[in-house]
């Protein structure tokens, strides 16, 4: 296990805001991209960015949507970006590449939960395909402009749900085993774990880090539209004349407002005090301590997602899977 996965701690918490986070932050001459950040934690992420003074590039399947809900973010860049397609993904890392200019911030923050059953065109599950195979596909083809910055980080907005499951590398795409939603998502964010882990094992020798993300309980977003009404009675929350209820003495974790919810992903992009530290799983603006806790609504982050033998095993079914290797970029 890593050793840095520890708290800092950093003095933050699970109140603080993005903006909070922000503050005197200058990242004047700095690019990032945003994938999905149109809507939710991710347009929330765009905007703080772009108020520091960092262009955006946003890569979205939704272009109306997408063009809509940023109209009014100067310096967000709203680019066809499709991660379940692979011709998509390339196209949209091509289009950048050839302009020839680094990048310095790559925010893997698009993705779905617990959506039925579908699958993508090469016939891998779309939870494991959307939020860590196009993510990972994206990220080898970026590799020469994150390592053009001559300092990147790049973020995996996972969840607290990686607790839900491991990585199955026997059957990642339910191709023999029953499809479960919820074992669907957790083993898609665990991914988005053992990737950072590993992408930083391979990356800090050329200046590039790795984070995993937490953003915490936000459920007035998109990321919630596949939850039916039993779902959202698990965790204590109806829906009334169109408004989002939650009932405190049944939502078994912290919910988090939109700002609360990007500030982690913010946090880790930019704060020093991570200067020479990655492949950590971060959450509530802090680094996150490693737990045998169960029960996927605690804090913590479990052992199966920060393993350094899975997160390699995992680099190399993600090559497999998607055709791609980060050597030949």
């Amino acid at each position: 296990m890593n050793p840095a996965q520890h708290p800092i701690p950093s003095g933050l918490n699970e109140k603080t805001t993005a903006d909070e986070v922000m503050a005197n932050v200058d990242l004047t001459g700095r690019t990032a991209i945003v994938t999905g950040g149109y809507a939710g934690i991710g347009r929330e992420t765009v905007r703080v960015l772009v108020n520091a003074g960092a262009t955006v590039i946003v890569g979205g399947r939704d272009l109306n949507k997408a063009k809509g809900n940023l109209a009014d973010i100067p310096r967000a860049q709203v680019r066809p970006l499709d991660l379940l397609d692979p011709k998509s993904i390339g196209a949209f890392a091509g289009s950048f590449l050839a302009e020839s200019r680094p990048l310095h911030l790559l925010i893997n923050n698009a993705g779905v939960m617990a959506n039925p059953l579908t699958r993508d065109a090469r016939g891998y599950e779309s939870q494991f395909a959307t939020n860590h195979l196009g993510h990972f596909q994206l990220t080898a083809r970026l590799w020469p402009s994150l390592v053009a910055s001559g300092g990147a980080r790049v973020i995996n907005v996972s969840s607290r749900g990686h607790r839900f499951s491991p990585v199955h590398f026997d059957d990642p795409n339910f191709d023999r085993r029953d499809y479960d939603k919820w074992q669907a998502y957790g083993q898609s964010k665990t991914a988005n774990v053992l990737f950072a882990v590993e992408l930083d094992r391979r990356g800090q020798k050329r200046n590039v880090r790795a984070f995993g993300v937490h953003p915490g309980a936000i459920f007035d977003t998109d990321l919630a539209r596949h939850l039916t009404e039993d779902d959202l009675k698990r965790f204590g929350i109806t829906i009334e004349n169109g408004q989002i209820k939650f009932d405190p003495t049944k939502t078994p974790f912290t919910l988090k407002s939109v700002e609360q919810g990007a500030a982690t992903t913010a946090w880790s992009a930019v704060s020093p005090q991570l200067n020479g530290v990655g492949g950590v799983y971060c959450e509530d603006c802090d680094i996150a301590a490693p737990t045998i806790e169960e029960n996927p609504t605690a804090g913590g982050v479990r052992s199966w997602a920060i393993d350094p033998q899975a997160a390699e095993r995992l680099w190399v079914l993600s090559e497999q899977l998607t055709g791609v290797n980060f050597a030949a970029n």
